[in-house]
Order: C-alpha cells, then sequence, then structure tokens
C-alpha cells in the first residue's frame, strides 16, 4: 500500500516554467485535484500574467476558521479582489515582479501546489490551538466548536477540540455494496492496530455504521442517515499536527485501496475462470472413428 501525495504535482510542473525559470508561456488549462477540488490556470495575452482560481465545494466553511487569514499570510501580495467568475478565489501573478532569488520563487511553486492543504488544514490547527488552551488553563469541562466540513456531497470531517486530544470523525459514503465490503475490512483493521505489540502507541481509531459517534449525533442533518448501511463514521483521536496532511487525505486513501483491492479480485477471478476453461477443454473425451456402411454400399466415418 502506498501514502498519496498531499500536494498537486500537475500545479508544481506546470508552473515550474513560467514562475521558476520566469519563462512567458501560454496558458489556459483547468486542473481536477481530489474532493472535487478544480484550479483554473490562465494567462493574459501577453503571457506575462498569471491567473490562479481555485473552486472548493467546502470554502465558504473554511472562511470561518481562518482561511481568508491563511490566504493573506501565505499569497497576499498575489490575491486580487476581481475573482474570477465560478470560483471562490484568485491569485494572479506578474512575471516582472515575481522575487529574484529562485529558491523563494521554487517555494512559491511548492505552496500552490500545497493551497489545497493548506486551506483544509485550518480548522485543525484551530482545534490545536483550543487544546493548547485547555491544557494550559486547567479546564475541567471544556467546551470547544465543533467544526464541520463538508467537502463532498453527502460527506463530511467534523473536528473537535477536547482536554487531552483533537477528535476527527469522517463520515464517507459507499455507493457500491462491495466498496462497504472492502471498506468495512480494511477500517476494522485501523480499529485493531493498537493491539499488536509494535503500534501501541498509534492514534485511537473508532469505527461504527448506521449510528453516528456520540460527538456528532445530535447534528439535525445526521438524524435521517440512522439504520443507513451505506454511510460509515470513522473517529480518530490523539491526532497530532505533523498528521494534518495525511488525514486529509484519509477517504481518498481509504477509496484508492478499496479500487486497488477489487481490481486484484477481478484480475484473480479471470485468472482462475481461464484456468477452469483449460480443464473442461482438456476434460473433453475424444470419440473413436467408427466405420459404417450404407445399403448402397457407400462407407461413412463418423468423428
Amino acid at each position: 500500500m502506498i501514502l498519496l501525495d498531499y500536494h498537486n504535482v500537475v500545479i508544481e510542473e506546470t508552473l515550474t516554467q513560467p514562475i521558476v525559470n520566469v519563462i512567458p508561456t501560454a496558458l489556459d488549462m483547468i486542473v481536477v485535484d481530489f474532493d472535487g477540488v478544480s484550479y483554473h490556470i490562465s494567462t493574459s495575452e501577453s503571457t506575462s500574467v498569471i491567473k490562479f482560481s481555485i473552486s472548493m465545494q467546502c470554502y465558504k466553511e473554511l472562511v470561518q476558521w481562518g482561511a481568508q487569514d491563511m490566504l493573506q499570510r501565505e499569497y497576499g501580495p498575489y490575491c486580487v479582489s476581481n475573482t474570477e467568475e465560478g470560483y471562490d478565489f484568485t491569485l494572479e501573478f506578474n512575471l516582472q515582479n515575481l522575487p529574484e532569488d529562485k529558491e523563494q520563487r521554487e517555494g512559491l511553486v511548492k505552496k500552490l501546489a500545497l493551497i489545497k492543504r493548506n486551506l483544509l488544514a485550518q480548522p485543525f490547527e484551530r482545534a490545536f490551538e483550543q487544546q493548547a488552551k485547555f491544557e494550559e488553563e486547567k479546564q475541567t469541562n471544556p467546551v470547544s466548536d465543533l467544526m464541520q466540513i463538508h467537502y463532498r456531497d453527502q460527506e463530511a470531517i467534523y473536528i473537535q477540540a477536547q482536554l487531552d486530544r483533537v477528535t476527527v470523525i469522517f463520515s464517507t459514503l459507499f455507493k457500491e455494496e462491495t466498496d462497504r465490503l472492502f471498506g468495512k475490512v480494511f477500517l476494522q483493521e485501523f480499529v485493531d492496530a493498537r493491539r499488536r505489540p509494535n503500534l501501541q502507541n498509534a492514534p485511537q481509531v473508532l469505527y461504527s455504521s448506521k449510528e453516528p459517534p456520540l460527538e456528532i449525533r445530535h447534528l439535525p442533518e445526521l438524524k435521517n442517515t440512522n439504520k443507513n448501511e451505506d454511510i460509515g463514521y470513522v473517529t480518530f483521536g490523539d491526532v497530532r499536527e505533523k498528521t494534518i496532511s495525511q488525514i486529509q487525505l484519509f477517504r481518498d486513501y481509504l477509496h484508492y485501496h478499496i479500487k486497488c483491492s477489487k481490481a486484484y479480485m477481478h484480475s484473480r477471478m479471470r485468472a482462475r475462470v481461464q484456468a477452469f476453461l483449460k480443464v473442461l477443454n482438456r476434460a473433453k473425451p475424444e470419440l473413436p472413428n467408427v466405420e459404417k456402411k450404407t445399403i448402397t454400399g457407400k462407407t461413412m466415418v463418423r468423428a
């Protein structure tokens, strides 16, 4: 099994030539990322100005948890007020006003490839700040915001800071019966991981279907999803800051390996069917040649 990259390789490769090497290049392309996120990279007629726009389903929710502050902090000089139609925000780069240091331009391209990760990281960082504050003030029953990120249709991430941990809950939708069965096997492995001697320090993972976890069971939107076996809930406890990038891709990681497992099973079944056909072909009996004569004396051979 592999871990997926949390930066967009296509964006990095596309912007390396015009921004890092400062070579005007005509661009007009749409790049699609995980979770329905899309980017539009285009240039002006002179190809010296690059527009970079992004669209996210959960952008308005992320703004509540500090997305705008992060954009100003990380991409401030390039933010523009005239957002491209159909997108949530737009950055603009004039090749004549880029940093003179090549390493700084390489860092800029890397940050653009990580822009989706940086946006989704804001509620996680906010939760860690709240949890650190609870520990510092030694509150007995802290009350924190339950941050909801509806990043896909009928799927969401719920994040809440507690006294000694940050809890992250994923709701994931299995559209096919086989996906649900494979997903249950994978998720049960996450739950049982801490039983192994070398993984006892791993974060706690809980999996439930039909019934949402207690932390989110009060939400009105989940009342009609009870007893729906197509939806599963995965809870991570004690998540640390260094895992923010990886945990964002948990849903994509899960479904990627479900599809890989299904492809492997299909290839094994096709190979088994071919082996059975060979056995059947070899099992056909060879009939002996039998000569018979007709009433007129002609000889007939039956094969």
